[in-house]
């Protein structure tokens, strides 16, 4: 049976897309990922679920321009991707600030990679430190910080690119469970304020459901998508949604499809 299609769309609303996308590591002894066929519909946000080994993180470096594939094809805004591109931004699941740089100069590290950052640059810096809560902090330093504020810090520089397609690789994976939800609940306002494209790669369930309009649920290695589930469910979405039968739903079947492997 062919691998499902994400977000049926129209062609001018595609963003992300993907043909027959496998990658192979190892000379080849290793199938990462296999025959991944796609469409990601501008402004949507879907979440990657599967076993650790299945491809999900494979995918992300893929979309990236990271690594290229070892067979079929991946476009952005309909141009093959052949290596990074400004258009999109990736996070991963440690924060990697600078110790020596304020948070602040953290945010603004893509824009000096890039040149001298401008006025404008370091006023766009203040904004998103302010969007993600942490204007009173802007000149502190990562060993001030606590986890949770410092993958905020990483979530404002992946703002301060300009991407409008996010790669998010477990980005919350080391915090507890606490400081997770309120995250969650930021990073799904933030990118709705944006408008980006977002892709969110995580072991939780529940969370890629509460996060994403689609939950792709991956096969065990080689990783194949086993199936794409809708998530129906309004937004701004509150906590408490969790414990509706509609969200119950949706869990158990991912769980079910997951638990078929």
């Amino acid at each position: 049976m062919p691998d499902p299609t994400i977000a049926q769309s129209s062609t001018h609303d595609i963003v992300v897309s993907g043909q027959g996308v496998g990658k192979t590591f190892a000379d080849g002894s290793v199938i990462a990922l296999q025959d991944a066929h796609f469409n990601i519909k501008r402004g949507s946000f879907v979440s990657l679920v599967g076993p650790s080994g299945c491809g999900k993180s494979t995918l992300l470096r893929l979309i990236s321009g990271l690594i290229p594939p070892t067979s079929g094809e991946i476009a952005v805004h309909g141009t093959p991707v052949t290596g990074p591109r400004a258009d999109i931004s990736m996070m991963f699941q440690k924060a990697t600030l600078l110790d020596w740089r304020t948070a602040i100069e953290n945010v603004l590290l893509p824009t000096e990679i890039n040149g001298t950052p401008t006025k404008a640059d370091k006023n766009r810096a203040f904004d998103l430190l302010k969007l993600v809560g942490l204007e009173d902090f802007a000149f502190s330093f990562p060993a001030q910080l606590s986890g949770g504020m410092q993958q905020r810090v990483a979530l404002a520089r992946l703002l301060q690119t300009g991407a409008d397609i996010l790669l998010l690789d477990e980005p919350f994976g080391a915090l507890d469970e606490f400081t997770r939800e309120h995250l969650n609940l930021e990073l799904m306002r933030i990118v709705q304020e944006v408008g980006a494209t977002a892709f969110f790669v995580t072991h939780n369930i529940a969370e890629a459901i509460f996060l994403a309009d689609q939950v792709v649920v991956m096969t065990s290695r080689p990783g194949r998508m086993a199936k794409i589930v809708d998530v129906d469910l309004e937004r701004p979405r509150p906590l408490s949604i969790q414990t509706s039968v509609e969200f119950n739903k949706l869990v158990e079947d991912v769980r079910e499809t997951l638990g078929e492997m």
